[in-house]
């Protein structure tokens, strides 16, 4: 299990340089977009949407863009949501913790959450959909996106400066199974291949119902 203030110390250091860095990421993930345009589609009159480990707000900003008029971004580190602030002024961004959400029970239509458990493990990945399910409405719907893998990588640098961070990758079986053991209803599993730009990884989908 990774604790909570390695993930926080190592986006606090890192915030600056990592908004630089995949600020603008989405130009070139172009099924990324396909998957956001068509959630904002599918949610964004259905009330509050939340965005779970927004960092500087690159996905956040993307959806508000395209038709989402009620969202928040939410990321553990305070450096990145005054990364965020200052480059999406006109949003809404805030400090959350995926393991132990602040919001109550059935706040939000829909949620989101990009690469947002590279940092968790098993045990707290179940913790962090547990949360999102009780914040979601019922019928609410949940997106998220993961690395595809068995392994666990070490970091000790990240865009040039030292940190101390666990990556972990996931199989979509066991992934899969965590969402049916919370009692989410799965209603769309995609997988890619990574772009040139891409730390060089597989990536899975996954589009999730509240019952």
């Amino acid at each position: 299990m990774q604790h909570t203030q390695k993930i926080l110390a190592c986006y606090n250091k890192t915030a600056n340089n990592y908004s630089d860095r995949f600020i603008n990421e989405l130009s070139y993930c172009h099924l990324d977009r396909i998957l956001l345009k068509a959630f904002a589609l599918e949610n964004s009159r259905k009330g509050p949407m939340l965005d779970l480990g927004c960092g500087p707000g690159q996905t956040t900003k993307f959806l508000a863009e395209n038709g989402v008029t009620d969202i928040t971004g939410a990321d553990l580190s305070p450096e990145m949501i005054r990364v965020a602030k200052s480059i999406s002024p006109l949003l809404r961004f805030e400090q959350a913790d995926m393991l132990e959400l602040h919001y109550p029970a059935n706040s939000f239509a829909a949620v989101i959450a990009f690469y947002a458990i590279v940092h968790f493990d098993q045990e707290q990945v179940l913790t962090a959909f547990k949360e999102i399910k009780r914040v979601l409405k019922d019928g609410g719907h949940f997106l998220f996106s993961f690395h595809v893998g068995d392994e666990i990588i070490h970091l000790d640098n990240f865009l040039d400066i030292d940190v101390d961070i666990d990556l972990y990758f996931f199989s979509v079986r066991n992934i899969r199974k965590l969402l049916t053991e919370v009692g989410f209803e799965i209603i769309d599993i995609i997988q890619r291949q990574p772009y040139a730009e891409d730390y060089q990884t597989e990536r899975a989908y996954i589009w999730v119902k509240k019952r």
